[in-house]
């Protein structure tokens, strides 16, 4: 039964962050269009969260200690960079070349957890799933225009951030790691506030506060109404994320997120038409996406494995019994 009920919460977990992830991509790249000032833009979507929280989750923040509360400060940097360069890969490169370069980021997570003090199964069939991924993103990004790799950097950069920002966050939530004694609103909470004055600064230093009223001036309230839906979406995938960040290791989240934004590249051709696709695309894109398919059930089958090893070795057991 509790095997059962902690499979819920990990799939609930997982719906919910990828119904914000793949909202908050595409609210994100409306709001950042029609609100240009990217620093602002996302302190923002931070204090509106941190200002939810304390007005109404007020009752379940729950902080253990000083040394808990510094220890996840750790990621305020990572989280920081992980959303301002997300905004700024969106401003200057289209939505599929972020989703599909982001499929390269669980190699380098799959590396670093080795190194935990839980680490992950590394099967066959896990490499296997990650060179397809790897592949297909390859194959999407050897037809891309000249005007698509102006903003590869960002994409990359933020895909560096990303993978940093999901293993401190493993390492600091997952009870087989090493917890902090934090609610997951308290977490919520630090990660948004503690990010409005530096991206606060930031945008004073850019000079987006002189730009201020005349982007204003130039809103519709179709504009405002996906600036406010990009914070309230903001404020779920903060709280999904860590949630589902405690429930999975960093490798699988990353995995989980580059299958569900897959959803982004057909809004994008067929809803937005922003963007074509080309037969080579569509391959690459499709080919990403079975390696993310493959990769979940690798990992389901070196789970199962796992909880069928015995807890004593073999060695151990016999002189026991003996």
């Amino acid at each position: 039964m509790s095997s059962a009920k902690e499979s819920m919460q990990t799939v609930t977990a997982g719906a919910c962050f990828c119904f914000c992830s793949v909202g908050m991509m595409f609210f994100n790249k409306m709001a950042i269009q029609a609100f240009p000032l990217e620093c602002t833009l996302v302190a923002m979507q931070m204090a509106f969260a941190a200002l939810a929280l304390l007005t109404f989750g007020w009752s379940s923040l729950h902080f253990g200690s000083f040394k808990d509360v510094c220890r996840w400060f750790m990621v305020l940097p990572f989280f920081i960079g992980m959303l301002l360069t997300s905004i700024l890969a969106l401003k200057n490169a289209p939505m599929s070349l972020s989703i599909t370069l982001r499929a390269l980021s669980p190699l380098g997570s799959l590396l670093v957890e080795r190194f935990y003090p839980d680490p992950l199964r590394i099967t066959p069939a896990v490499i296997m799933s990650i060179v397809v991924t790897v592949v297909g993103a390859a194959v999407y990004c050897s037809s891309l225009e000249k005007e698509a790799m102006a903003g590869v950097g960002w994409v990359v950069l933020n895909s560096l951030i990303a993978t940093g920002d999901r293993l401190v966050c493993r390492l600091l939530l997952a009870k087989d790691q090493c917890p902090v004694d934090l609610s997951k609103t308290a977490c919520t909470l630090i990660s948004n506030a503690g990010g409005v004055i530096p991206l606060t600064i930031a945008a004073y230093c850019k000079g987006e506060f002189s730009a201020l009223p005349t982007v204003l001036a130039a809103l519709t309230p179709l504009d405002s109404l996906f600036i406010l839906l990009t914070c309230v979406i903001g404020l779920g995938i903060s709280y999904s994320g860590i949630w589902a960040q405690s429930l999975i290791s960093a490798t699988s989240f990353l995995v989980m997120i580059n299958a569900n934004k897959f959803f982004i590249i057909g809004i994008e051709a067929f809803g937005l038409h922003t963007k074509v696709l080309t037969k080579t695309q569509v391959a690459g894109a499709s080919l990403t996406l079975i390696g993310a398919i493959l990769y979940g059930r690798a990992r389901q089958l070196a789970e199962e494995v796992k909880e069928k090893e015995p807890l004593l070795p073999q060695t151990q057991q016999g002189t026991k019994h003996a």
